[in-house]
């Protein structure tokens, strides 16, 4: 039987030519025991008639907010309820604009504001609309609250350009959603997972002190999805307002010697090590205990370098498959390169930090994968947490393989 088999699929369908792909997708669907809940924007029709997605899914199809076909329901409520996945193919610039404002003025969009399901959505439109910044804003916006988005194909388009804007091919969504239900395998099952986070705190005085812009989001993300992953994690992290993710050993630090105790303390133990800290090159050479008085114009500190904790491990590991970070902003392939090999990691997460959609405060990332050959993969914008999921892939595969080799 299907995974498909009696989940409630959504499908807002938007008003573009790729509208026809939507009906192929209606029929896969629902030949996969799907049951599936089509709604039109008014422009939709204007390219296929809902007598096609009537016919193709066995239900009625939604236009207009006020057309209630059933008395004993508010519609847009009802199918926002009982879904199980909301899918909007295409979505056009315009339906994707509305969900990042929260505006809801037809039957699709206030469906969007009223689902609690996972909501998806497959882009289709010109490949400058999809470029435009505006457009990305939005986009950023969405996956920042965890909307998924189906990456447009490359191609010739129906208005004549050659580029990205191409809705995905229906076998392609299909595929996807039936991995969606099917819940992924647990990739490091059994597996301990040490994950650092955060900044590091370098004290000058009781009152101040030296850290960076890190959030520690990217580190709990990559906490989080190694827990669902099967694997048993301990999160090593400098001060941060998140909350430990359910699952997880958190372990609290401030300073740079801090972490390094806290890691040095674990490395035996560990099968992976994902060091995504930001932590602090540099200390003062001398804390006060008081805190300094403002006496003259300037005030002059000596600092001191910290120890280099990921290239310590990198030398040390035995076993251990090691992760490390390079937030970049400038020449970025050169520099995971060399601290790959510097500090003789088996992958390297390099992200220029001045890119819009990247570093930090912020929910997204736009990353790429490195390993002693080069470049091994490069993401677009996305949430941090399907960056933490693809890492960890990755890294499950290549740990696997590894294994099976020794």
């Amino acid at each position: 039987m299907s995974v498909l088999h009696g989940k409630t699929i959504v499908l807002g369908v938007c008003g573009g030519i790729a509208a026809y792909k939507a009906a192929a997708l209606t029929s896969k669907l629902t030949q996969a025991g799907a049951i599936v809940r089509v709604i039109m924007t008014k422009s939709a029709v204007e390219f296929v008639a809902p007598l096609t997605f009537q016919t193709l899914s066995r239900h009625h199809v939604f236009v207009d907010t006020f057309d209630e076909k059933d008395p004993s329901v508010v519609s847009h409520i009802n199918l926002a309820d009982s879904a199980d996945l909301v899918l909007v193919a295409p979505a056009t610039a315009n339906m994707i604009g509305k969900l990042a404002l929260g505006l809801g003025d037809d039957m699709l969009s206030t469906t969007l504001l009223a689902t609690m399901a996972p909501i998806w959505v497959a882009p289709a439109m010109n490949v400058h609309m999809y470029a435009n910044p505006a457009v990305q804003h939005n986009m950023q916006t969405l996956l920042s609250r965890g909307v998924r988005f189906i990456e447009p194909g490359e191609g010739q388009l129906a208005c004549g350009y050659v580029g990205k804007g191409r809705l995905a091919e229906p076998e392609e969504i299909l595929a996807a959603i039936e991995l969606h239900f099917k819940g992924e395998p647990r990739r490091l099952e059994g597996q301990r997972v040490l994950v650092t986070a955060g900044g590091t705190v370098e004290r000058i005085d009781p009152v101040r002190y030296i850290t960076n812009d890190s959030s520690g989001k990217m580190g709990y993300a990559i906490a989080e999805e190694a827990v669902r992953m099967g694997a048993k994690v301990t999160l090593i992290s400098g001060p941060s307002a998140l909350s430990a993710p359910e699952g997880v050993q958190l372990i609290n630090v401030q300073s740079a010697l801090d972490m390094r105790e806290a890691v040095l303390a674990r490395l035996d133990e560990s099968n992976l090590i994902v060091k995504a800290a930001a932590v602090a090159d540099y200390r003062p050479s001398v804390v006060s205990e008081q805190k300094i008085k403002k006496k003259s114009d300037s005030l002059t500190l000596e600092l001191v370098k910290n120890p280099d904790i990921l290239q310590e491990i990198g030398t040390l590991k035995k076993h251990q498959f090691i992760i490390g970070f390079a937030a970049e902003t400038e020449r970025l392939d050169e520099h995971a390169m060399d601290k790959l090999n510097r500090k003789n990691c088996d992958l390297i997460v390099g992200n220029d930090v001045s890119q819009e959609g990247a570093g930090f405060s912020g929910d997204t990332n736009v990353v790429r994968f490195y390993d002693r050959n080069g470049l091994v993969e490069a993401l677009p914008i996305q949430s941090k947490k399907d960056v933490a999921r693809r890492l960890l892939e990755l890294a499950a595969d290549r740990m696997h393989t590894a294994a099976g080799e020794s």
